[in-house]
């Protein structure tokens, strides 16, 4: 894993090698780089997490074969593009990124559906990351849900 750099990335720079909760620890992996992205206009960040998304399909896919195991828990990619999706839009600050990382993994963790289903009937890359770019997307609404609300408390 160290010495390939498809393997370095898609296990999330080495966080998908500690021993317990390797989502988790990729989640986390993925916080310091949202304040990079919030200094994107929206519409950068929303192109950076396209070109994520769609390397991540080739990626995860890439890594599994060669691993020859279908979503390792290892390949955290997946969580890191869906704790991106989750804070896209969401205002700064480590308050932000902690209720988004406790968003994130709730719905990942839990998997409704249609994120359960997918997660056990598609498969690749594609599958790999898919659950998790959903799990993203429900965060999101989540989080949104959240900032609209805090916004009407504070300015209403």
């Amino acid at each position: 894993m160290w010495r390939n750099p498809w393997h370095f990335l898609a296990f999330g720079f080495g966080s998908g090698t500690l021993p317990k909760a390797p989502g988790t620890w990729g989640s986390l992996v993925a916080l310091p780089f949202i304040p990079l992205w919030q200094m994107l206009p929206d519409w950068g960040y929303w192109l950076m997490l396209g070109i994520t998304m769609l390397f991540g399909f080739w990626l995860c896919g890439k890594v599994a074969d060669d691993l020859r195991v279908h979503d390792h828990e290892g390949i955290v990619w997946d969580e890191m593009v869906g704790m991106w999706i989750t804070l896209w839009l969401v205002p700064e600050g480590w308050g932000w990124l902690l209720l988004g990382f406790v968003m994130f993994r709730i719905f990942d963790i839990l998997k409704p559906w249609p994120i359960r289903w997918i997660d056990r009937h598609v498969h690749g890359g594609v599958g790999i990351m898919l659950d998790d770019l959903l799990a993203g997307v429900f965060a999101w609404l989540a989080m949104q849900l959240v900032v609209w609300g805090w916004a009407q408390h504070w300015f209403g």
